[in-house]
């Protein structure tokens, strides 16, 4: 059975060889969903030591119970089982062949904390470890490149005050027009008499002139 809250998670198992995978996935699962990646691997690694311990030491039976809780900054999973029994943390030398002890040694090494201690009713014990929590940063921005165009300007309108007098007011057409008549009228007109002054000119200077001579007599 799994029952969570906001930053609370509590699974009941088994501690089977084959129900252990399926908790790690699910650890892995929660501390995704609160945005702990940094932590996944750690704490999968760790409780799945702890419920290895369960499986080979535990008694009568490996009933537990893995609670993962996320408070004040902190991760800490804990596996409750039935065995009152505190685990030992055994010094484990490079070159010893024994596996038992291991687990906890694991435990120590990937968590900042880890302890045990009994069941205030009686009935089992409970084996934890913690771990700082750290949201997972969030990936760099990327840079984006924008191909900008140039772009045309429209062609601006230039605005001169003038003052009213400044500018003469153009003519009407009809006026204009009236005006064009009138002048070819009048260039015609003056043509002829020209014409006419110019021919009686010779005229008047071919008139035979009388003159009179007068003679005193003798």
């Amino acid at each position: 059975m799994i029952s969570h809250s906001r930053r609370h998670c509590v699974v009941e198992l088994q501690a089977l060889p084959c129900r252990i995978g399926q908790i790690r996935r699910i650890v892995s699962a929660q501390l995704r969903h609160w945005q702990l990646d940094p932590l996944i691997d750690r704490a999968a690694l760790g409780v799945t030591e702890l419920l290895s311990n369960v499986h080979r030491h535990a008694q009568p039976d490996k009933t537990c119970t893995v609670e993962i809780e996320l408070r004040l900054g902190r991760l800490t999973v804990s596996v409750i089982d039935s065995d009152p029994r505190l685990p030992v943390l055994r010094e484990v030398r490079a070159e010893a062949l024994e596996t038992c002890g291991r687990g906890l040694a694991l435990v120590e090494a990937v968590s900042e904390a880890w302890g045990a201690r009994n069941r205030s009713d009686g009935s089992g014990k409970v084996v934890w470890f913690s771990l700082r929590a750290a949201p997972a940063s969030a990936p760099p921005a990327r840079p984006v490149r924008i191909s900008a165009k140039p772009v045309r300007e429209p062609a601006r309108t230039a605005i001169v005050a003038v003052e009213p007098g400044a500018v003469p007011e153009p003519l009407p057409v009809a006026a204009s027009a009236s005006l064009s008549a009138s002048a070819s009228l009048s260039a015609s007109a003056s043509a002829p008499a020209s014409a006419s002054a110019s021919a009686t000119a010779p005229a008047s200077a071919s008139a035979p002139v009388s003159a009179s001579v007068g003679i005193r007599p003798g």
